[in-house]
């Protein structure tokens, strides 16, 4: 339920962190703002959060770093990043150090509650435990352990954005699975921005999926991608 999620938001700007602190609390949550990197990291090893919201640009220690040391703690908190840095690089520095989500500023309020939603739904959608793992080539792919078994045993521990992106690919294996489909379904709009960030997870997972050559994922420039096993 809404009134029992708490929710750390960590942002040195003070007008934003406000309106949106004021606008959270009125649709029931409950939140906790800190305006540095280092608090925050204190604040989070104190009590727990159903979700992180992170500014990247931050004084004492950046979002970056906070986001890893917050994997040092836990592993499933859902991690939306806001920032105004928009490269490529930094979006993959962004994912790379345990994010799940990415938004850009100047942001909508609305655009924002739909990202929390979404994040806040695929972390506590309930899935049975007794799930089978799904074949793809040589991998096996758990999808409510967030997990990918690589052919040698190891495991390689995926995002939520991640395993929500390859469970699409799997269920539409062998055709052509729209970009707008993916973009609607994961990111809530089928924006430039959101579809340059779907690129990055496309390259992440090919990186996962290496070790099997009969592993392919086909990128149909303009329509969408195949994943091949």
């Amino acid at each position: 339920m809404i009134d029992s999620t708490h929710i750390l938001l960590v942002e040195d700007e003070p007008f934003l962190a406000k309106v949106v602190k004021d606008s959270l609390e009125q649709r029931g949550y409950r939140v906790t703002h800190v305006g540095d990197g280092r608090t925050a990291f204190r604040v989070f090893e104190q009590e727990p959060f159903a979700l992180c919201i992170v500014d990247v640009m931050l004084p004492q220690v950046d979002g970056f770093t906070l986001v890893k040391q917050i994997r040092t703690l836990n592993s499933q908190v859902p991690v939306l990043f806001l920032t105004a840095r928009t490269a490529t690089n930094d979006v993959i520095e962004g994912y790379g150090s345990g994010g799940n989500d990415y938004l850009k500023k100047p942001f909508s309020l609305d655009e924002l509650f739909l990202r929390i939603n979404e994040l806040l739904r695929r972390e506590n959608h309930p899935v049975s435990t007794v799930e089978a793992a799904l074949l793809i080539g040589q991998y096996q792919f758990i999808p409510h352990k967030l997990t990918l078994m690589a052919p040698d045993g190891t495991a390689i521990r995926l995002s939520h954005r991640e395993t929500g992106l390859l469970q699409l690919l799997y269920e539409h294996r062998n055709q052509i699975l729209p970009r707008k489909q993916v973009l609607l379904a994961l990111w809530g709009d089928d924006s430039v921005y959101n579809a340059r960030t779907m690129d990055v997870f496309i390259t992440k997972l090919r990186k996962h999926l290496k070790h099997d050559q009969a592993i392919e994922i086909i990128n149909l420039r303009g329509v969408g991608y195949t994943l091949t096993c």
